[in-house]
């Protein structure tokens, strides 16, 4: 019987690319984001192209109620969820701390903090029941080295860590898996989000360095997820070839 991949943030970057990944190994895939348009389009290329089957919905993960209510029925509705993919995820803003907008900080608060508590508090209990599951979760190297301008982001990724590691203490007796995936810089629509839309301020995030790949992270969280009962991966750093930590990068 085919296993499923719940995924957040399904429609770009790390997330796509995980859930392709995925569905070329066999898997079938329960997808989420808020985009729900772009999700269909991604459950028509699959289903076809590798014989599975592409679950989709429209969910806000900062939205407490909408996952408390709506996450349930789909995980019931497609008979249990094996692997969780805590994808979702931003940065909002690259400024000085004292000068940085109240709402930016919040939007990543809400978003990679709280609302991958949501999500993984809703999908755990239902792994529990069954003894078995695996959650990987999306940090980056912003939660080992802080770097300038970017506190906020890096506090979230770091609480991204340590929530990881408290989850797996919690569940040590069941045959529940828990591994925080912490990305480099990764060429994804990450910097444009971050520019609020600015393309030009994202290009220059990549340029002058050969960058990791969306499909470089899929590849490892697949990795991760496959390995046998006995193995338990708490974490995997992964870093450009010119990169050393964080924003210390050697640009060309």
């Amino acid at each position: 019987m085919s296993k499923t991949v719940f995924i957040t943030g399904a429609t770009s970057g790390i997330g796509r690319a995980t859930a392709e990944a995925f569905a070329k190994a066999g898997y079938n895939l329960l997808l989420c984001a808020r985009r729900l348009d772009v999700l269909d389009n991604l459950k028509a290329e699959f289903e076809p192209e590798f014989k599975i089957k592409v679950t989709t919905f429209a969910l806000d993960v900062t939205d407490r109620q909408a996952v408390s209510t709506i996450v349930p029925k789909q995980i019931e509705a497609v008979g249990g969820v094996d692997i969780l993919v805590n994808n979702a995820g931003l940065a909002q803003g690259l400024d000085s701390f004292e000068t940085s907008s109240i709402d930016d900080m919040e939007t990543m608060i809400d978003t990679n903090v709280k609302g991958l508590l949501y999500v993984s508090r809703t999908v755990l209990p239902f792994m529990i029941e069954k003894n078995q599951g695996h959650i990987i979760n999306l940090g980056s190297t912003a939660g080992i080295y802080a770097y300038a301008k970017g506190a906020v982001y890096c506090a979230t990724k770091a609480a991204v860590k340590t929530l990881s590691d408290g989850i797996r203490i919690d569940t040590i007796e069941t045959d529940i898996k828990v591994t925080t995936i912490q990305p480099g810089i990764v060429e994804t629509p990450f910097s444009e989000v971050r520019f609020h839309g600015d393309k030009d301020k994202a290009a220059a995030v990549y340029a002058g360095v050969e960058a990791l790949q969306a499909e470089d992270i899929a590849e490892i969280i697949v990795f991760a997820a496959t390995q046998p009962k006995r193995v338990q991966i708490s974490d995997i750093t992964i870093m450009a070839n010119q990169q050393a930590t964080g924003f210390m990068i050697a640009k060309k």
